[in-house]
């Protein structure tokens, strides 16, 4: 592990911790290790991948997962003709079970009768109506065959820059956002992470060490987003990083095309579950599923690999993917999907 890897906390995350998460997801690292691996070859900056992708596991204590995810929200439920996952990740999701039990034909309020009431549907009848609730979910492996990870289009001019002292504002929250803004920080850019006073970033309440971690040497901004300040602060980046949805930017007077159009050499990272054309809800876990970034268990049914794994692997993907645009000149928007980044890894591995 790296020094500056914390190795305290719940659980603790000594090395034969850590060794044991690793192990499952070993076969899956290749892709990974090269998109790092370049990363370093443009910054500098060496990516430790065991720690990037175990360190938040491993300080919570959490145990390998299976068929419910490590954090414990999401779940992999048997249908008549496979498997899907449902995220039950935010207390509004927990309200909306019996509403999507309701649309499954059956009754109930707990996980244990949504996990019934699958076995009698369709996969897609089980994803269609949690995404109908705005509730994560997807089919294993729907997202397998996205081909292109990382999209990225040329709004403004070129103008060559280095990463070290330009100004990267980071409008993200929860994992694989502010994990880009990490790297991009330690290859020498100024970070400031902005939080609406509304809505704070959700990942505060989990494992302080690893919020620490994640935002070390990053100057925190929060604002009342209707102010008119956020606009204020964007315009003074070089580099954007954000996990919204375009239309809710675009009535915050924010529109990521203007931004780059307004000074040379400016970089636009936009993650989403799916892409920015897709509205559909996803975390880490059910991306995952989507992609097809899963373990098998001795029956060879579907089985979680890691924790959120996909937040992990789309972080580095969108840190080398500004990295390299920055490279060419920047002007550019980069779109990266959460699936589509989990299904890059899955393919890669060995059959």
């Amino acid at each position: 592990m790296t020094p500056d890897m914390p190795c305290s906390g719940p659980g603790g995350c000594k090395g034969t911790t850590i060794t044991r998460w690793v192990e499952p997801v070993e076969p899956f690292l290749g892709p990974l290790a090269e998109v790092a691996a370049d990363f370093t070859a443009i910054t500098g900056v060496r990516i430790d991948l065991p720690t990037v992708l175990f360190l938040r596991a491993c300080l919570a204590g959490h145990d390998l997962p299976v068929r419910t995810s490590a954090g414990g929200s999401c779940h992999l439920l048997p249908t008549t003709d496979g498997w899907a996952a449902v995220n039950l990740a935010r207390p509004d999701d927990l309200t909306a079970v019996p509403a999507l039990l309701t649309i499954l034909g059956a009754a109930g309020r707990t996980v244990q009768a949504l996990r019934e009431a699958a076995r009698r549907v369709t996969t897609a009848e089980v994803a269609a109506g949690a995404q109908l609730l705005g509730v994560a979910a997807a089919e294993l492996r729907s997202a397998f065959d996205e081909p292109v990870p990382v999209r990225s289009e040329r709004f403004g001019e070129l103008r060559s820059r280095d990463l070290p002292g330009l100004r990267v504002i980071d409008l993200s929250a929860l994992w694989a956002g502010p994990l880009c803004a990490r790297l991009l920080g330690l290859a020498g850019a100024r970070v400031t992470k902005v939080e609406s006073t509304t809505r704070p970033d959700g990942a505060r309440s989990g494992q302080p060490a690893f919020y620490r971690w994640l935002h070390d040497g990053h100057e925190s901004v929060i604002v009342d987003f209707d102010s008119g300040r956020l606009a204020e602060i964007v315009a003074e980046a070089d580099v954007v990083i954000e996990a919204s949805r375009p239309r809710a930017l675009r009535r915050l007077g924010i529109h990521a095309e203007r931004f780059l159009a307004g000074r040379p050499g400016r970089v636009w990272v936009s993650i989403t579950g799916y892409g920015r054309e897709d509205d559909r809800v996803a975390f880490g876990d059910d991306a995952a599923v989507a992609g097809g970034l899963t373990g098998l268990d001795g029956n060879s049914g579907p089985v979680f690999l890691g924790d959120a794994i996909a937040d992990p692997v789309t972080g580095v993907f969108a840190a080398h993917a500004a990295a390299h645009s920055l490279a060419r000149g920047g002007g550019e928007l980069v779109a990266l999907s959460m699936a589509g980044c989990a299904a890059t890894v899955a393919r890669g591995a060995p059959c």
